[in-house]
This record gives structure tokens, sequence and C-alpha cells, in this order.
């Protein structure tokens, strides 16, 4: 047999849950201090390719520099730089598009007769995903040599400018939560909720946030992108130039579906309310009439016919704010799944309908969650029925979370090795840890939720037997009392003649009726465990919530791999030199040999070439002619001949041999024993 906790003690309960709201403010703000004071939002498009690539040596200046991403990615005429080792740009700033089918390139032209040394490149764009991404590599003509560029240590999308735009995109997502799932949770499963005031403030304030924080974005947009000074703000060219982009017309169409949520709002806290209330009069009254048995046999029908026609109307009404709100609440979603990451990378057309689903998910369950806590919280007669449709809500939602998730979490990632690899996948393993951890906290809820109000119905049954007082009176408030004082007794005669002591007594019985409820509200252990459960289950969704904002301004695993292989790809044969042996036949007399060549150090860049000749006795074979040539393929450079000079019978060498590129290079060396036998042997080699 299982041993069952005893309920704690109402007081005890009282007195815990007073000070867990304000823990949940506590560790909100941590969280908001620790993500927000993080480094910028990392890389959404990455560089996957350059020409010249980096730390390349080249042997003459080029033409142009390109650049290649993993995505598509907004760039203007002075995104690419080019600088001398002094600091002088030699790019002519005209931006050149070369992108072709899924190959996303960008190119800016050089000023002829560059002189050779080291040339930096620094570039910034924003990606697809709305994210700004910048860098800068460097690339040698002729040989190295000292440059003095100083490159800015700000990041794109870093500094005092970023912290705020990142707050502003953490309240976006909270308000977000909030209102639909706020609105959800009266329309789905509490309609009497819309009239309480609680409520109407959770989801009111919650539309004022996500209002606030779009506007603060759209006007940060230039600056966090940009220059990084909140000056920019005022920039209106540089605001027109964020309108013309797709994150820009995703903030335009947020805000005015927000006026659509607005008047929503006013129908669903006004005339929706006031039927509310009206129909929860009529079966008050229904109810008393039935009691007493007064009423006349035509006003009941009457009434009741009355009754079932304000019920109809309320009810189309409704289905129409439920029918309004959906179109309302995905269109608000849709604003970021077509501006982030469901609108980049491999199969978007799939990916968007997705995340608009994740996202009305992740709002009905969590914002509903939140209204959940309001009303245990600040009303003392929720019904348990409500809370019983809240949980099957979160349930169906937490079925579409785990679809459209594992969705989610395939097109990011890739493979099982960027899962713990990438910081997108050790980020997406803490959320899968969260929503487990909620999902087990929400289990026990379910346990309060079937508890909930039988304490209390027990004792009203036997208060009724007994003839004992009713709760109210239990609770230390006499209600006779207070009705026998408001109906004219002497004190309120003599207050009417005096306003101070009308407010006064007016601030007395608000006193007693909001004691009267708090008293009512703890009595029942059943609601105390499951405000606690239900706060406890908040407390995860903050972090929950902050963590999958992170994950949204994070690289996906896909792109974070590419370019590590790419940052990675270090030399094929680090730190020594590539050695090696041709045989060669030119089919003449004395044609039969081989060749040795040693290339010093065998990467990108200058290297020096030594070859030896011998012939079939191992002795040096001195000959008339040998010419080396080196070709990549995979580029399409080459051949670059290479006369190397005689230094003794059966050796030569080359000093300053350029390789521009790393990759696979043939190396051709031809042979020629006499005017006539002449041969060419050829071999692969990596070139790092």
């Amino acid at each position: 047999m299982t041993a069952t906790a005893p309920a704690p003690s109402p007081a005890r309960a009282a007195r815990a849950t007073a000070y867990l709201p304000r823990l949940a403010l506590v560790l909100a703000a941590l969280l908001a201090s620790l993500f927000t004071a993080a480094s910028p939002a990392s890389a959404h498009a990455a560089l996957t390719a350059s020409d010249p690539k980096d730390g390349a040596v080249v042997a003459t200046a080029p033409a142009q520099v390109t650049l290649s991403f993993s995505e598509q990615v907004a760039m203007g005429d002075d995104s690419i730089r080019v600088m001398d080792p002094q600091g002088k740009r030699v790019d002519t700033g005209e931006l050149r598009d070369m992108c072709s089918g899924s190959t996303v390139r960008y190119g800016t032209a050089l000023h002829s007769g560059l002189p050779n040394g080291t040339y930096t490149v620094a570039w910034q764009a924003v990606s697809a995903d709305s994210h700004p991404v910048s860098g800068a590599f460097t690339f040698s003509v002729g040989a190295p040599s000292a440059t003095s560029v100083s490159l800015p240590d700000r990041q794109a999308g870093g500094g005092p400018v970023g912290v705020v735009y990142d707050i502003a995109r953490y309240a976006a997502y909270a308000g977000f939560t909030v209102l639909v799932g706020g609105a959800a949770f009266i329309l789905l499963c509490w309609r009497r909720g819309s009239a309480e005031r609680p409520l109407q403030k959770l989801v009111v304030r919650g539309w004022v946030t996500l209002t606030a924080a779009t506007l603060a974005m759209l006007v940060l947009r230039t600056p966090y992108t940009g220059s990084g000074k909140f000056a920019d703000v005022f920039d209106l060219d540089g605001l027109q130039a964020v309108l013309e982009t797709k994150t820009g017309a995703s903030f335009v169409s947020r805000l005015l579906l927000l006026g659509a949520a607005a008047l929503f709002i006013a129908v669903l806290f006004g005339a929706y309310a006031r039927r509310q209330k009206t129909s929860s009069a009529a079966e008050a009254v229904d109810e008393t009439g039935a009691g007493d048995g007064t009423g006349a046999e035509a006003e009941a029908e009457a009434e009741a016919e009355a009754a079932d026609e304000a019920e109809k109307e309320t009810s189309d009404l409704a289905f129409g704010l439920a029918i309004g709100g959906t179109v309302v609440a995905g269109g608000i979603a849709a604003t970021w799944a077509l501006a982030e990451h469901a609108s980049t990378g491999i199969q978007p057309g799939i990916a968007m309908p997705v995340d608009i689903l994740h996202l009305l998910a992740v709002a009905a369950w969590l914002g509903g969650l939140v209204a959940l806590l309001v009303a245990l919280h600040k009303v003392p007669d929720i019904e348990r029925e409500a809370v019983q449709r809240f949980s099957k809500v979160a349930f169906i939602s937490v079925l579409v979370l785990a679809v459209t998730g594992v969705y989610q979490s395939w097109r990011q990632l890739g493979s099982w090795s960027a899962l713990t690899g990438t910081s997108y996948g050790r980020l997406l393993i803490i959320k899968v840890s969260l929503v487990a951890v909620l999902v087990a906290i929400a289990y026990l809820s379910r346990k309060w939720t079937g508890r909930l109000g039988e304490v209390r119905s027990t004792e009203d049954a036997g208060a009724g037997a007994t003839g004992e007082e009713p709760a109210e009176v239990l609770a230390g408030v006499d209600v006779s009392r207070e009705t026998s004082t408001g109906s004219g007794s002497g004190s309120d005669a003599g207050a009417g003649a005096d306003p101070r002591r009308a407010a006064q007594l007016a601030r007395q019985r608000a006193a007693r009726e909001k004691a009267r409820e708090k008293q009512v509200r703890d009595a029942d252990p059943g609601r105390a465990g499951l405000r606690r459960s239900v706060l406890a289950e908040a407390g995860v969704a903050v972090v929950l919530l902050a963590v999958t904002t992170v994950l949204t301004s994070t690289e996906p695993g896909r792109a974070a791999q590419l370019e590590t292989n790419r940052s990675t790809a270090g030399p094929a044969v680090p730190n020594r030199a590539v050695k090696i042996t041709l045989p060669f036949d030119t089919g003449g007399q004395n044609g039969k040999g081989t060749v040795r060549l040693e290339l010093d150090p065998g990467r990108v860049g200058a290297n020096t070439l030594h070859l030896w000749a011998d012939g079939e006795d191992g002795k040096p074979l001195d000959l008339p002619e040998i010419k080396i040539a080196f070709t990549l393929p995979a580029k399409e450079i080459g051949p670059l001949p290479v006369a190397p000079d005689r230094d003794a019978p059966g050796h030569w060498s080359a000093s300053g041999v350029q390789l521009p590129l790393a990759g696979e290079w043939r190396i051709d060396v031809t042979v020629r024993t006499s005017d006539i036998d002449q041969t060419t042997v050829q071999k692969n080699v990596k070139i790092g």
C-alpha cells in the first residue's frame, strides 16, 4: 500500500504561495540578465568559400574578390571592403550579384595594378533569417607582408544596441505567448473568465508587450544591422531601407495584425464579457426561482426562451471570436516563420506551416498555463471543469509540439553529430529536457485537479447537514452582519452625511470581501496544491521560453557544421615537404631512370622546389631539358609552368613556386633525354 502525503494546512499554503510569485519574477529577471548579457547572436549564414581563399598567396592580383554563403543574404554596395596593407580601400565599391541556382555568391571588383602584399577583406550582411553576420579574412599577392589594417571589435548585432534588441526579441515572444495563450484559455477552457478583471489585465498586457517590442525592433533594426549606434534610430533613410526588407515587412505585418487583435480583445472583454455576465445572472435567477416555486408558469417559459436565445447568441459570438482569433494568432505567428529559420534552408514550404503550428502550440500551452496560474491566484471560484478542459488543451498542444519539434530538429541539425557538436544541438537537448520536466510537473497538476474542490464540497455538505455556519462565516466574515449594516442602519445613515466616513466604510467592505475571498480560496487544499504545481510549471516555462528564444538566435547545426568544416580544413601535409619519386622511360638510349621531386613546405603560397634525376645505375643523370607544371583540375587552375635552374649535374631547383589554393594538385614532369626522346610523367599530391 502506498502512503499518501498529508495535504498542507491552508495557512501554511497561503504563506508559501505568497512568496512564489516573487520567486518566479526573480527567476525571470535572472534569466533575462543571463541571456541578454550573452554574446551577440551567432551567424546563421555561413561563409562557405571565398576567392581568393583565406590565407592564400596568389602570383598576380585578382580582378575581383568573391564570397559564397550557405544561404541567401542581403548585401549592399558597401558590404564587401578590400583594404591594402596600409588600410586603404582598393575595391571599386560596386557589389556584384553572382548568385545562380542554389549558389549564393557575391563579389566586388578590385582596382588594377595592385602591388604585392597582404590584403584584408571585411564583409557584412544580413542572413535570410534576419540575423546580421560579418567576418574578415586576408590573402596575399606575391608574398605575405605586414599590414596595419585594424578592424572594429564590435561584431554585427553586438554592443548595447544588440542587448536592447535581444531584450525586445524576448519580450515579443513572451507577449505573443501570453496574448494568444490567455485568450485561448478563456475561449476554450473558461468562458466566464472573460469577465474576470485579472485575466483581462493579463491578455491586455500581453498585447501591449508584443506591440511595444515589435515597434522597438523596427526602429532599432538599422543600428542593429549596421553601425551599432542608437543615434541611427532617427535615420529615416535607414528605416526606409529596413521597410523594404523581408524582416521590415514582417514587423509591419505584425503591427497591422496587432491592430486586428486589439479589436478582438475589445469584443472579447466587452460585448462577450457582458453576455457572459448576463447568462450567469440569468442562471442564478432560474435556480432561485426553481428553488422557491413562486414564479408563474408563463413568466418562467418566457424567461427560459430568453435565456436560450441569449445562450445561442453567446455561443455564436464565441464561435466567431474563436475563428477570428485563430486567424489573427496564426498571422502573427507567420511573421516569425516568414522571416527567421523556417524561411531558409531545406524544405521552406513545409517548414513555415510547421513553425506556425509550433508557435501556436507553445502559446496555447505556456500562455494558458500563465492564465491558469493567475486565475488560481486571483479568482476564488474557478470551476474544476475549467482546469480539466485546460488539461486536455495542454495535452493536445504537447502532441503538436512533439511532432513539429521532431521535424524542426531534423531540419536544423542534419546529423546526429550536430546534436552534441554544435551550440544549437546542445541548446536543443536542454530544451527537450525542460519539456520533459514540464510534462512531469503537469502530471502532478492533473492529480491535484482531481482533488480540486473535494474538501470544500464535503465541508459545505457537512455544514448543511449539521446546521453549522457556511464557509463565509468559517472564514471569519459574518455575511448577515455585513448585509444588515449595509441596508439602512444608523451608521450607514450617518455615513451618507459624511463622505469621509462613507469612503472609510467602503474600504472596510472591500477589505472584508478580499479577505473572505482569500480565505475561501485557501480553504481548499486541492486548490492550494494545484496552485503550487502550476506555479512550478510556470517557472520551468519561463526557463523554457528563454532557451527557445536563444535557440532562434543560434546558428543551426547544418550551417555550423559547414562553417566548422571550412575553418578546420587545414593543410593536408602540414609542416613537412612534399616528396615524390617518378620513374620514366623515354624509349631511347639511356632513356630509363627516375626523378625525385621535393616541394618545401608543400603548402599554399611560395614554395622551394628541388628535383634530382637518376639513371638506371643510380647515378645522377644530366638531362638536356626538364620541365615542371602544376594543375588544380577541381578549380580549373593551371597548368602553371615552372622552369627550374640547373644547380649541378642531375640537380635542378626553383624558388618562389606559387600555389594559390589548397587542393588535389597534379604535378607533370616532362623529361627529355635526347633531341627526339621525351616523356611526361605525373602524380597527384594534396597541397594544404
